[in-house]
Parts: C-alpha cells; structure tokens; sequence
C-alpha cells in the first residue's frame, strides 16, 4: 500500500528556540527511521507545507493547502496521513472531511502532546498507530488518530491540553481502539459527499457563547458590523435568555441582514432542538439554523466551507441540515443520493 504523509507542522516537529518552540526538527528523518525495516518502509513518500504552521495560526487557507498537497499526491496514494498541531487539529481534520469527502481514500491525522525528541514522547505511537489505520483497509474518509483511539474527524474535539489521550469524540464512539488486536467499532455515516468542491476562502464567521446575563446591547455591539455567518453557542438543545432586553431584537437585526444564524450546544453531548424550550422559541422564529450535534470545530469548518461554495439563504441551510461527511446525526443521514449537491 502505498502513504503519502504531508508534513504541516505542530509540536511533533518542533525544536526549542530561545523565543520558545518552533519548527525544525528533522520530521522526515525521524519517520524514516521509525519506518525502517516495515513493510511499507518503501512505500511512503513526504511533504511538507512551505512554510510550516503552528497550527494556533493555522486559516481556512492553510486547510486549503493541506487538501491541495492531498489531492496533487492521490494519484500515487493509496492513503494519506497528515501530522498537525493539536491546538487546532480538529478544526482542520473537519474541514478536511468536507473539501476531501468525494475523495474515496483514508485520510489519518495526528500529532502529539510532545516533540519527537523528547523522552517518553507520544510522537511514535501516534505517528505508528495512524499509519496503522491508514494501512488497515478499514478506516474510511477523515480520521484522527490520538492517544490510542481513531476517531471520527469531523466528531471530534480536543479536550487536554497536555494528557496523551487528548482528543475525544462525545456525540459518537470511537472508531478503533489499539490493542491486540486492535477493537474495531462500526463505520461512520457517509454522508452525501460532495463532488468538485470550491477552495475554502476567508469569511467572516462569527462564534458567540451565550452567558447569563448577556445584554442586548453587547451583543448588538458583537454583532455590529455584520458577520458573513454567526455560529451562536447556546444553552442546553438551543436555548437563550430570550426575556433579556434587547437580546432577540439584536438577532433579528441580524436575520435582516441576511446573515445565516447557526446555533449550537455549549454541552458536549446535545441535539440542538429549536423550539424545544419557550426559551429558544424565539430563535426559530427568526431562521435560525440547528447545528444538531456537532462540535464546534465541525459547525465552524462547515459554514466556512458552505460560504466558500457560494451558498446563502434557504440552500446554505438545507446543507447545514444535511450530513455531507457523517458531522451530524439526523434524519437526512442515508436519505439522499451520492452526487453531491445541485449548483448555486
């Protein structure tokens, strides 16, 4: 089987420098050596992002990079592995299941907690266990491997900022788990797909926490000028303290403007349900999008990437109710065919 490994950057790869870490370390020496003498020793080949990011840099440009440096090496690839900061890789490996959902090969992230050259690093087992799944025959679309567990990529959240098992997926189980063998869960949803998809490009995207005690004012401020998209993080299944003065007025200052209004959960575990509650009524009468249960890193990935197709308006939240990658779970799941969308 042949692997491509593109190179972005993050701690895996970094050396100290007397401003702090930074990249520099040999990463494709290292990996070679930790592949010498394997069967697919010969098999893999490396690139690496000019220049290199941190990922707490990282932009919807720099996932374009990533999905670019994939698609220019498919032709010679079975399976690709992508190693990237923690900071931001969940963000990344859900934009990458969207801008590569059509691609037919497994896509494996990971990183680590520390630099390769540091004793008792997690750099090796994460770098041997994607390489595992990536060779396995039974990881499917975008995934990321981490501390002993393949999660989904677009289900998936960093939750430690130092612990090895740093990432977690709390709407759905793991994919896999290391072991001897190695436990293997279900498949995740497909989704729709999506054929020939438009680079990601800039937007303004707006993410909003609900606090008690929020005033409509602040929040008329935060969303003044207008944003492209807000992503607005509620309570509970979508609710906001729709009594608070000023509060809805600022949203629906918000709907005139065209802008789309996506809500989700601040729980880690919700099903956004508008209308559920008298107190997030408000929100469904204004348009407002559910983002059912995805994370934030999925919900923010997907309305970046739904701008940068051109979608707006009433298709901009058909897709959002829809799974293009498995992001979400919901009736649409399975219900739709595999051509992807119909062109704005």
């Amino acid at each position: 089987m042949r692997i491509h490994v593109t190179y972005a950057g993050g701690t895996i790869g970094m050396v100290d420098s007397p401003g702090g870490l930074r990249p520099g370390a040999d990463l494709e020496g290292w990996l070679r050596r930790q592949l010498d003498g394997i069967e697919a020793s010969h098999t893999i080949s490396v690139s690496a992002l000019d220049p290199l990011i941190d990922s707490a840099e990282a932009t919807p440009g720099d996932w374009q990079a990533i999905a670019d440096d994939i698609r220019v090496h498919a032709p010679a690839a079975d399976a690709f592995i992508v190693l990237h900061g923690t900071d931001t890789m969940a963000y990344t490996s859900s934009a990458l299941s969207y801008a590569l959902a059509d691609l037919g090969r497994p896509v494996v992230l990971t990183g680590s907690q520390c630099p390769l050259g540091v004793v008792g690093s997690d750099a090796s087992p994460n770098v041997t266990g994607a390489l595992r799944a990536a060779m396995s025959g039974r990881a499917q679309g975008t995934t990321l491997f981490f501390g002993h567990l393949l999660l989904a990529g677009n289900r998936v959240t960093k939750t430690s900022s130092w612990a090895f098992n740093g990432f977690d997926s709390p709407a759905v189980p793991p994919l896999a788990r290391t072991g001897g063998p190695w436990r293997w869960g279900g498949p995740p949803s497909p989704g729709t797909s999506w054929e020939s998809p438009k680079p990601f490009t800039a937007h303004d995207v707006a993410v909003i926490n609900v606090v008690p005690g929020m005033s409509g004012a602040r929040l008329r401020a935060m969303l003044s000028p207008a944003p492209d998209a807000v992503v607005l993080r509620c309570f509970g299944v979508g609710n906001i303290p729709a009594s608070q003065p000023g509060l809805v007025p600022a949203l629906a200052a918000l709907h005139e403007a065209g802008a789309p209004l996506v809500v989700a959960s601040q729980c880690h575990q919700a099903e956004v349900v508008l209308g559920h509650y008298e107190a997030g009524g408000a929100l469904a009468g204004l348009g407002a999008i559910s983002a059912h249960d995805m994370t934030l890193e999925a919900v923010y990935a997907k309305t970046v990437f739904l701008l940068s197709q051109g979608l707006r308006g009433e298709e901009f939240a058909a897709w959002m109710n829809r799974s293009i990658a498995g992001e979400l779970t919901a009736p649409q799941d399975g219900a739709h065919d595999h051509h992807g969308p119909a062109r704005p």
